[in-house]
């Protein structure tokens, strides 16, 4: 299963984890960068990118659905939006 974790990158506090999102969609067509981070401006609001000294990532993540063990990663990084 593909998983993708967000993560906010504070300049003085490190890294945190803010949410996991199991992909369900089928159709790879409909995944995007832009679908991916929209669950996170969703939950979080779009100011979660906009203004703030962080940033916004997210790492995707493959489960053994057995062991739910992750068994890799790709880093992908958003800066803050620009208006």
């Amino acid at each position: 299963m593909i998983a993708y974790e967000f993560y906010y990158r504070d300049p003085q506090k490190g890294d945190r984890l803010i949410g996991i999102l199991p992909e369900r969609r089928r159709d790879p067509e409909r995944i995007t960068p832009e679908t991916i981070m929209h669950w996170v401006e969703t939950i979080f609001g779009r100011s979660i990118n906009d203004g703030n000294d962080g940033e916004v990532y997210y790492i995707k993540v493959e489960i053994n659905e057995d062991s739910e063990e992750s068994l890799g990663s790709n880093r992908l990084s958003f800066p803050p939006k620009q208006n």
